[in-house]
C-alpha cells in the first residue's frame, strides 16, 4: 500500500533496452488524490495515488478492458503515452525508464522503487541518470499530464 520510490532525470540511455512495454494511461483527477487509469500491453489497472515524495500510499487494482475504455474515455484533458522499459541495475534494483510520446516526445524519467525508505535512501543511482525530482511534484505523471513537461 505504500510505495516507496526514487525518480530521476535522464542524462544518457543506457545502451540496450530491448522493446519495452507501450503504456497509456488517463488521469480521472490529480487533486487531492491522483486517480488514473491505466493500459499497459494487454493489462488494466486503476490506481490511486496520495502523498508525495519518497513514500506515497498506492492502492492499485486491475479492472477489465471494458472497465477500461468507459474510464478513459472520461478521462479526455489528462492523457500520457511512453513506453516502459524495464533496467536491471548493478545493485540488484530494477529501474523503470519511460521514454514520453506526443506531447511528451523526447522526454525521459527513470523511477527506482525500494522495500524501505531506508534501502531508498542508502541507493546510488548509476552514472546514467540525471538530476533527482522525487521531491519535484512537477514530474509526477499526473502532473506531466496537466502542466507538460516542467521548464527547469
Amino acid at each position: 500500500m505504500i510505495e516507496v520510490e526514487r525518480r530521476f532525470l535522464v542524462d544518457e540511455l543506457p545502451t540496450t533496452l530491448g522493446r519495452g512495454s507501450a503504456i497509456v494511461q488517463g488521469y480521472l483527477m490529480t487533486t487531492p488524490a491522483a486517480v488514473r487509469v491505466r493500459r499497459r500491453d494487454s493489462t488494466f489497472t486503476l490506481t490511486i495515488k496520495t502523498g508525495s515524495g519518497v513514500a506515497r500510499t498506492e492502492i492499485e487494482r486491475e479492472i477489465t478492458a471494458d472497465e477500461f475504455d468507459a474510464l478513459w474515455a472520461v478521462a479526455t484533458e489528462l492523457r500520457i503515452s511512453k513506453r516502459r522499459h524495464l533496467v536491471t541495475l548493478a545493485s540488484g534494483h530494477v529501474a523503470e525508464l519511460d521514454l514520453f510520446e506526443g506531447a511528451l516526445d523526447q522526454r525521459r524519467l527513470v523511477e527506482v522503487e525500494f522495500d524501505s525508505t531506508d534501502a531508498a535512501n542508502d541507493f546510488v543511482p548509476p552514472a546514467w541518470f540525471g538530476r533527482e525530482v522525487t521531491d519535484d511534484g512537477r514530474y509526477t505523471n499526473a502532473e506531466l499530464a496537466r502542466n507538460g513537461w516542467p521548464d527547469n
